[in-house]
């Protein structure tokens, strides 16, 4: 186990005279937000910017002419298998990614972690632009650049929730999708205006802006602190305290700070050292691993990356001609819902929203599959009604993302951020986030076999994923909206009724409210 902290700030000792700690302990409100709060939030969730532009180009890329001529079929088209590869290996390299970011982040720490996995994703996009015709070196580089990829989708929810200030936190890691959606949105839109070019720019261009994104989150975490639960377990008591004074924008004795150190000291004096396989066997985290587990899983059954990773050849298959600006409507509609994913998050908090954006986009996808296979699967895509039933279906598509966008999209990083107690966070995120992308490699490697077989009847499927998160949150998942990870904690511990979580509050609060 770490070594011990020091007392002097967990046991709320303080320098000087006793009234003026009280008048500071008492009386300094707390901002809402800070300037340090808004730098880390933007600044980190360029990870999350970096996984999304590689989302959103690779739909475009793979139907380039100059793409297809080099890495296509001799008849410049992709084979099911040659596509699903491609598009899928960068899965594969991000679910061993996650997991090796555990191991990584409890040595390294938080933030040097982060600059180490963008370096592996610079290699990774220097190995896909400097492909020439072979396309299992395109594949290869994708599988690279997702192990950077997979990393920083475990450490950057992981750094948020350590440092982000309680009131806030919910919405600080769910900036994460945010920069997501902002990535996707740009691909969609840089892809659109090198799609026309004769050469190889076409897609060379938007691979080799990933290079810069990864550049701007590597160095500027060099300017970032430690999380604060990371340098508090490792006897950095003082730089914990300093670090939350700036993000909470309070005095470093402030009550808010005290109860939150001595909170975090109370969980580490009660923890003990224990091999990896606790994540299953410790207190109640069978239960919280396996729900992080499923969580990440119906993230992707949703369907979301049904419409970001084949959204281009679908709404071709509709008839559209120019399915490139299709895909920057329905991308700028995920990034501008987004926005009000980061309110919701706060104000109505993580179960309720979780619940009705699932029903929402149970009922959207119910309507695309079923307009897909009973009218435009079955008649000519130049006829009247054809085109009619492919604007209904690009209607609910839209419908499906926004709701995604402001529910599921930033709602579930925020979870599984905050689901577990400080010991286990690393391995059980990276086991949780490695579900995520092991159903990411099934969808991206098998939709066009499944389109193939089944056509849009594979929307029943995510149908059913959809109604499947509405019962799972409902009767599992506790509300940790303007709690600390340390009350989520003790919810978890105390067997909190889910759907009793969200009036339920810690004991010191309702005997402080008592004695006033």
């Amino acid at each position: 186990m770490a070594e011990n902290p020091q007392k002097s700030l967990t046991e709320g000792a303080v320098p000087g005279d006793r009234k003026e700690s009280q008048r500071l302990g008492s009386s300094e409100p707390i901002p809402f937000l800070t300037i340090h709060s808004l730098i880390l939030g933007v600044l980190v969730s360029m990870g999350g910017f970096i996984f999304g532009f590689d989302t959103g180009q690779i739909s475009g890329i793979v139907a380039m002419k100059d793409f297809l001529e080099r890495f296509g079929n001799s008849d410049s088209s992709f084979s099911n298998a040659r596509e699903g590869t491609i598009v899928a290996l960068l899965s594969i390299g991000t679910l061993v990614g996650a997991l090796l970011s555990a191991v990584v982040a409890d040595a390294l720490g938080r933030k040097l972690s982060m600059t180490v996995w963008c370096g592996v994703f610079c290699v990774g996009v220097i190995i896909q632009i400097s492909a020439e015709t072979v396309w299992q070196q395109v594949a290869v580089g994708r599988l690279v650049a997702g192990l950077g990829v997979g990393a920083l989708s475990v450490l950057v929810p992981m750094y948020q929730s350590e440092s982000g200030p309680r009131h806030i936190r919910g919405a600080l890691v769910s900036a994460y999708q945010l920069f997501i959606t902002f990535g996707i949105f740009l691909a969609y839109v840089v892809n659109y205006g090198t799609e026309s070019m004769q050469s190889s720019a076409s897609w060379r261009i938007p691979i080799g802006l990933s290079f810069l994104w990864a550049l701007i989150l590597a160095v500027g975490m060099i300017f970032l602190p430690e999380s604060p639960r990371y340098a508090y377990r490792h006897g950095r008591v003082d730089e914990a305290a300093q670090t939350m004074s700036k993000l909470y924008g309070v005095p470093v004795h402030h009550r808010a700070i005290r109860r939150e150190l001595r909170e975090i000291k109370e969980q580490l004096d009660s923890e003990r050292t224990g091999p990896w396989y606790e994540v299953f066997t410790g207190p109640r985290m069978a239960y919280r691993t396996l729900l992080g587990i499923t969580l990440q899983a119906l993230q992707q059954l949703t369907g979301a990356n049904f419409f970001f990773y084949y959204g281009t050849t679908v709404f071709q298959a509709i008839g559209l001609s120019n399915s490139y600006i299709t895909q920057m409507i329905l991308g700028g509609i995920n990034f501008g819902m987004t926005f009000f994913g980061l309110y919701v998050v706060e104000h109505y908090g993580r179960r309720r929203a979780l619940i009705a954006g699932a029903l929402w986009m149970f009922m959207c996808f119910m309507v695309f599959a079923s307009v897909g296979h009973f009218i435009l699967q079955s008649m000519a895509t130049d006829t009247p009604k054809a085109h009619t039933a492919g604007i209904v279906m690009i209607v609910f598509a839209a419908l499906f993302i926004a709701g995604y966008a402001v529910t599921w999209g930033p709602i579930v990083w925020c979870i599984v951020g905050e689901l577990y107690p400080s010991r286990y966070r690393a391995k059980s995120m990276a086991l949780a986030t490695s579900s995520n992308w092991t159903w990411n490699f099934l969808i991206s490697f098998f939709t066009p076999f499944i389109t193939s077989a089944i056509d849009y009847r594979y929307g029943y499927i995510f149908a059913a994923g959809c109604f499947a998160g509405a019962l799972v949150v409902y009767f599992f998942v506790c509300e940790g909206s303007g709690k600390t990870l340390e009350e989520i904690d003790r919810m978890y511990l105390s067997h909190v009724k889910p759907r009793h979580s969200t009036k339920w509050e810690p004991a010191e609060d309702k005997e402080a409210e008592a004695a006033s």
